[in-house]
């Protein structure tokens, strides 16, 4: 497996992955973190990725941190958020100034819209890529679909608020998890 040279190599790589990821940064940052740069295999992008969503912030934020402070301590921690949040937060801003402007206007509206749409598609997309690793998963797959389930309903159908679904959901199945892992004579 190959690591970057630098924290500036760090920095230029995460700028990139933020100025390609468009609506959502995850699936681009898997191609390039896993496929293209070899930074890191599938299950190690998908460990730091679910350490990185139950952690407060934006996930690929949280990742950048984790893979930066892996590989240069906490200079490539700062180099690596500087590098995901910097052009974007540019971008946003002459952005935000111009939507001010056209905020009305039916085309507009619209466009807000269909960005929503493929912003889903490339979660769901990369949700497909990194499900093989399941496989290593140490849980039972009824019970990764079934929380799967009852995560979409409580979101989705009943409006549960996400930080009640982390602590009440997520809370129960890592308790479970750590049971399982228990009993099976695996770790925690």
């Amino acid at each position: 497996m190959s690591q970057p040279a630098s924290p500036r190599e760090l920095f230029l790589a995460f700028n990139a992955l933020a100025l390609q990821g468009f609506g959502g940064v995850l699936p681009v940052a898997q191609r390039e973190l896993v496929e293209k740069r070899g930074w890191l295999t599938r299950e190690e992008f998908a460990e730091m990725l679910s350490v990185g969503q139950v952690l407060p912030g934006p996930n690929v934020c949280n990742l950048a941190l984790m893979l930066g402070d892996r590989f240069f301590g906490w200079r490539g921690a700062f180099a690596a958020l500087a590098g995901i949040l910097t052009a974007p937060l540019v971008i946003v801003l002459a952005l935000a100034l111009l939507y001010a402007q056209v905020a009305t206007h039916p085309v507009a509206q619209g466009a807000i819209r269909g960005m929503g749409a493929v912003s889903a598609g490339l979660i769901f997309a990369m949700a497909m890529k990194l499900a093989p690793t399941l496989k290593n998963n140490p849980l039972p797959l009824p019970l990764c679909a079934a929380a799967l389930l009852a995560a979409w309903a409580l979101v989705g159908a009943l409006r549960v608020p996400l930080g009640w679904l982390v602590l009440g959901l997520g809370g129960a199945l890592v308790l479970f998890a750590a049971w399982w892992l228990r009993r099976k004579g695996g770790a925690p």
